[in-house]
């Protein structure tokens, strides 16, 4: 088994980012991995920080900074860039004007300064751009990490990673980081909660712009938490104080400015198409997506891609309450989670699901208490969590199988690491990847010892491959095939 992970959907810098506005000058990335402006900061959780996840499903930690990744022995990471969203804020909750600023940084672990940033900037292509910037700052500088010298280096294509791995040794190893985006606003769009602001000259500019950047973005998370006047989204915030901000464009679909968006974005003109990634889209803006992939595009071979995600069990978005297995007992029914026909699409295309580590995505309520310990054992802890995960991988495998495809080659891990999740327990940062494995082994060793029978020839393979392809080789060839 490979050693390492590769992760296609993850935050390293959100935290470090948000605290630079703390220092002058601001959105300074230091060299000084003891400065928490710093993407090396190391801030694993301590005893009273696991505790407060489990209390308050807070994650003030770190969980993919450099150094984290540098430990883990990861060598390629899908770095998501991310202009936070302003509609988190609101002028008051409850009649007090500071209470959701303590939430939205309790929640994200950033800093007052960069909420009072989030409240009185007006250009979201500005944030994204700062943050890409952020990134540059620190490319190709040296790290010295338990004796071994690290640097990450931003990549523009499969080629460049494959040239930083063969290069690496074992004192000095790179680090390939993989840039995408989340969520469309990020193009100039949906700054007001309640009216449009986007203009479409400007928006197509900003991609056009972001397309010459030296690093392209691999894919593009289309929708995220709030509209952005390109597509309807999920419902993905259920708390009282800021879910009524979700509720404009909710459940609606592609927008005219988001055809044309699209259509940008999967230009392939001087080889420089983003693709898109659908988490976060609502069921019907994912329906027209799909119709558009088989229409316009269809004699182009445009992988489908979910960054971060989970499977809710039933069958598809038009028999939302049938389900044809027994695992969907354990998810969440939630229409941010993929149906299996969604799935059957992604496999098809020869996409990529990542699979999201985050309990309130992965699994529903009984899941998660069935899951829980209540005496402290790491090896219990592991073996309990590990079926949360296995438990979608399964599923995935079996649908598959099913159809005649082949089972294994889907799922990878876009854990959503250092973006606003609750983390499963035990699976606290990037270094507890490897200490969960041993434990999806065996489940998928289990798993095979009594069901190998009902698999086709081509599905039978070892455990270890199975669980060595989602943590690394299926992610690994689809970049190969596509970035």
């Amino acid at each position: 088994m490979s050693n390492s992970y590769i992760d296609i959907h993850c935050h390293p810098s959100l935290k470090p980012y948000g605290k630079s506005f703390k220092y002058q000058p601001q959105k300074q990335n230091n060299l000084n991995s003891g400065r928490k402006n710093s993407i090396w900061h190391y801030s694993p959780p301590n005893f009273i920080e696991r505790q407060f996840n489990k209390i308050l499903t807070l994650t003030k930690f770190t969980q993919t900074d450099l150094t984290a990744l540098a430990k883990a022995d990861c060598n390629i990471v899908v770095i998501s860039l991310y202009p936070f969203e302003k509609h988190f804020l609101k002028d008051k909750m409850l009649g007090v004007k500071f209470l959701p600023d303590l939430l939205v940084n309790l929640a994200a672990g950033v800093s007052q300064k960069r909420i009072d940033n989030l409240r009185n900037h007006n250009s979201y292509f500005q944030d994204l751009n700062d943050e890409y910037d952020y990134y540059k700052q620190l490319d190709n500088f040296a790290q010295v990490i338990d004796g071994i010298t690290f640097t990450y280096r931003l990549v523009s294509s499969y080629a460049e990673i494959s040239t930083n791995i063969t290069t690496s040794t074992a004192t000095r190893k790179i680090i390939s980081l993989v840039p995408t985006i989340e969520g469309g606003h990020a193009f100039e769009t949906g700054l007001k909660l309640n009216i449009n602001t986007a203009d479409e000259a400007n928006v197509l500019n900003n991609i056009e712009t972001v397309k010459n950047w030296n690093h392209k973005p691999f894919f593009l998370t289309l929708a995220h938490h709030f509209f952005n006047e390109i597509c309807g989204h999920a419902r993905s915030i259920n708390i009282g104080l800021i879910k009524k901000n979700q509720n404009r464009g909710l459940d609606t679909d592609i927008t005219d400015l988001g055809f044309k968006v699209i259509a940008k974005l999967l230009d392939n003109t001087d080889n420089k198409r983003i693709l898109i990634d659908v988490k976060h889209m609502s069921r019907a803006s994912r329906t027209t997506y799909y119709k558009l992939l088989e229409t316009n595009y269809a004699n182009e071979d445009i992988p489908i891609i979910v960054s971060h995600g989970a499977v809710n069990g039933k069958r598809s978005i038009e028999e939302p309450n049938a389900s044809d297995s027994e695992q969907s007992q354990y998810f969440r029914e939630d229409d941010i989670n993929f149906y299996d026909s969604e799935i059957l699409r992604i496999a098809k295309s020869k996409g990529i699901f990542g699979l999201q580590l985050d309990e309130r995505r992965i699994a529903n309520q009984k899941a998660i208490r069935a899951s829980r310990i209540y005496w402290p054992s790491k090896k219990r802890r592991y073996i309990n969590k590990s079926d949360l995960i296995w438990r979608q991988i399964r599923h995935i495998a079996e649908l598959l199988n099913k159809n005649g495809l082949f089972a294994w080659q889907t799922v990878a891990i876009g854990s959503d690491f250092d973006g606003i999740v609750n983390p499963i327990k035990g699976l606290w940062t990037a270094e507890n990847i490897k200490d969960i494995t041993p434990y999806l082994v065996d489940k998928a060793r289990d798993y095979l010892n009594i069901h190998q029978s009902q698999l086709l020839p081509k599905n039978k393979i070892s455990a270890e491959e199975i669980i060595n392809r989602v943590l690394y080789i299926n992610a690994n060839e689809f970049l190969k095939q596509n970035f």
